[in-house]
């Protein structure tokens, strides 16, 4: 590979969805700004070979992507002369060159547009998810617990409320924030658990949408000094710190307890730190604040043995009566277990499974697999951890599960 096919595929990687948000906010159509984006992109594969690398290659790829959109809206209308409305947007999406500061918003923009609302809850994040963040309709389907094709029912429902509504490409005013923080806050959430942990794939992590999400929130601190945008910056920010500690250099999990703590990012924690002070002082403090006061926790335990398990307890105590979640009471039982004993845990798991939630997700019955470990019952063991494993799909992961299956059966003999 060339060293200018190497640049683009990692613009690809690092900069489309800002490219996209851009062309959505010159063409307002989500189809043919995504077109026109990988047209530009198939243009540059072409041209940058022979004429070298543009100057500022973002600004070229939006430039030949509005163009390319341009062009594939003349081919529609199959006429020299276009009606005067066609004639109109041609014109606006030509003359919009944006400034680079508006450039930099504009995935902040297309958040908000996706969390307008005239657009359904349930189909705001991920609307939002397959479109600012580009994640594929199956990654996002598993973080909801949902069918591909019922996932891709609400995302084109959703692209069709913002054409059919003429939704704004815009970031609200003052007055209107507030109402659509709540929104916006999940999808930021969501997006940096994508960095954080990936789904799938090779990599355990995704560190552009890990940064991205974190971006994505100080900028929307600086737009409303609102105690739960404190408190979800607090959380990412303790969670990052971690990044380099959570894998080897194979790219193995390495679990909290087993990390080395030398190497976790103070100027990250002590950041967080002073966030969670300003949000809880402020006690309009939520779900968001709570979490990030649990990372704190671990943040403020020299070794793993000298975790306050009471004080994580207690306060998952509190983010249950806040939101009220099979995935928290799972985090609940699991500190339990560390401050009661395994069993007190596997009595709190069994009873979320016999409800029928978290049948299928893969961490529940991962960590069942491991108090049943602890309780000496290896064959159950065995079998929730197999459970596990033919439910993950992220490469790292199920390296780990399979270790760890190795390691039971050998117990077991």
């Amino acid at each position: 590979m060339s060293d200018i096919q190497s640049q683009l595929q990692q613009l690809y990687l690092h900069q489309s969805r800002r490219i996209f948000a851009t062309l959505v906010r010159s063409i307002r159509d989500f189809d043919l700004a995504e077109e026109a984006m990988q047209d530009a992109f198939a243009a540059a594969l072409v041209s940058w070979p022979i004429v070298g690398l543009p100057e500022n290659p973002t600004a070229w790829l939006i430039s030949t992507g509005r163009f390319k959109a341009i062009d594939t809206i003349r081919r529609r209308e199959k006429l020299k002369r276009v009606s005067p409305d066609v004639a109109a947007r041609l014109e606006r999406i030509a003359c919009d060159n944006g400034q680079r500061e508006e450039i930099e918003d504009d995935r902040l923009r297309l958040i908000f547009t996706c969390c307008h609302p005239a657009i359904d809850v349930a189909v705001q994040v991920p609307l939002t998810l397959r479109e600012v963040c580009g994640l594929t309709t199956e990654e996002i389907a598993r973080a909801f617990l949902l069918s591909p094709p019922a996932m891709a029912q609400r995302i084109v429902r959703g692209k069709a409320k913002i054409r059919d509504a003429a939704i704004p490409f815009a970031i609200p005013g003052l007055d209107d924030l507030p109402e659509r923080l709540d929104g916006v806050l999940s999808v930021i959430y969501l997006i940096f658990n994508e960095g954080y942990s990936a789904s799938s794939g090779d990599s355990l992590t995704r560190a552009d949408l890990s940064g991205e999400a974190i971006r994505l929130c100080r900028l929307i601190l600086e737009l409303l000094e609102d105690p739960e945008v404190m408190g979800l910056l607090a959380l990412m920010l303790l969670h990052e710190s971690r990044r380099e500690t959570r894998q080897t250099a194979e790219g193995d999990i390495v679990l909290l307890e087993e990390q080395d703590r030398s190497r976790w990012n103070r100027s990250l924690i002590d950041e967080g730190e002073q966030f969670i002070e300003r949000s809880l002082t402020s006690r309009r403090f939520g779900f968001y604040t709570i979490q990030a006061a649990i990372s704190a926790v671990h943040a403020g335990a020299a070794t793993a043995a000298d975790t306050d398990w009471q004080q994580i307890v207690s306060l998952y105590d509190v983010l249950l009566r806040i939101n009220p979640s099979p995935v928290i009471e799972l985090n609940r039982a699991v500190a339990i277990a560390m401050r009661d004993g395994a069993d007190v845990g596997l009595q709190l798991i069994d009873a979320i499974l016999a409800r029928g939630e978290l049948a299928d997700y893969p961490l529940a019955h991962s960590a069942r697999g491991e108090l049943l470990r602890r309780s000496r019952d290896m064959p159950a063991a065995i079998i929730a951890i197999e459970q596990a494993l033919s439910m993950t799909k992220q490469a790292a992961e199920r390296r780990f599960l399979q270790r760890k299956l190795d390691e039971f059966k050998a117990i077991s003999l």
